[in-house]
């Protein structure tokens, strides 16, 4: 009886460590394939986020911006710096997290222009460009064809 009582426990420990091992494996694979979703999309704007302590929905609401247009964010900051000014009874906690939000909002406009001249040079293929190092000219202005290593002739 006790024999058949150890086998039935050692075989329910065998079944719920497979199914955990399973369970696991599938949890690290959607762990990977989320971050590589994450890595692929906004990474730049998830980094400004960080930096910044705000959101862009969060900047977006301070400065009372729908969408990013230089202007009308430098506008609505002036106003708002001005009217929180310490000096005429506002808050310079306020004020703070006006200047915060204007930061983060040209954050994201400078992320959205690199983002479009990255997708700007892609379409036009173009290839990318060749550092000239003093060793790629030293090799290339060699005249007797012997061969120059980085540290001189002879040396490699």
């Amino acid at each position: 009886m006790a024999k058949y009582l150890a086998q039935i426990i050692v075989m329910g420990v065998q079944v719920v460590g497979r199914a955990f091992a399973r369970a696991l494996r599938q949890e690290f694979a959607a762990s990977r394939a989320a971050a590589d979703a994450r890595g692929r999309a906004g990474h730049q704007s998830a980094a400004a986020s960080n930096l910044s302590g705000l959101s862009l929905q969060e900047a977006q609401q301070i400065l009372n911006v729908s969408k990013l247009s230089p202007e009308e964010i430098q506008k609505n900051y002036e106003h708002l710096f001005k009217v929180n000014d310490k000096s005429v009874g506002g808050s310079f906690y306020l004020q703070s997290k006006v200047v915060r939000a204007k930061e983060r909002l040209e954050e994201e406009l400078r992320i959205q222009a690199q983002e479009e001249n990255v997708s700007y040079d892609r379409k036009r293929h173009l290839e990318p460009v060749k550092i000239l190092t003093s060793w790629n000219v030293q090799q290339q202005t060699n005249n007797n064809n012997t061969y120059t290593g980085p540290w001189g002739p002879g040396l490699s």
